[in-house]
């Protein structure tokens, strides 16, 4: 019964936010420059998180190889797809740039 009555009081409150403004705008950004400056951040944030993520999995296999050679390969392979991925997330900023030019912005 409550859960019914919280859906019932959030919707009325969704359908009442757009009603007070008819001409509400659904776009965020105000111009091509704004969309591709969020495209470099997000793109920077991903690479950075997917490079951290490999940086803590070659980490960890470095710690619990215990010697075994092929396991001390795997952690080099997993560091170095982390550099490769903080490399290619400090490089997202001169492909945005590329892209501006490209556009003309």
């Amino acid at each position: 019964m409550i859960t019914v009555l919280v859906l019932v009081v959030s919707l009325l409150n969704i359908s009442s936010a757009f009603a007070a403004d008819p001409r509400q705008m659904l776009a965020l950004a105000k111009s091509v420059n704004e969309v591709l400056n969020n495209i470099r951040n997000w793109i920077m944030g991903i690479l950075a998180g997917l490079a951290t993520v490999f940086l803590t999995i070659g980490g960890v296999r470095y710690v619990m190889a215990g010697g075994d050679p092929g396991e001390v390969e795997k952690a080099k392979t997993a560091f170095k797809s982390s550099g490769w991925g903080y490399g290619l997330a400090a490089l997202a900023p001169l492909v945005v740039e590329i892209l501006k030019g490209i556009v003309g912005n």
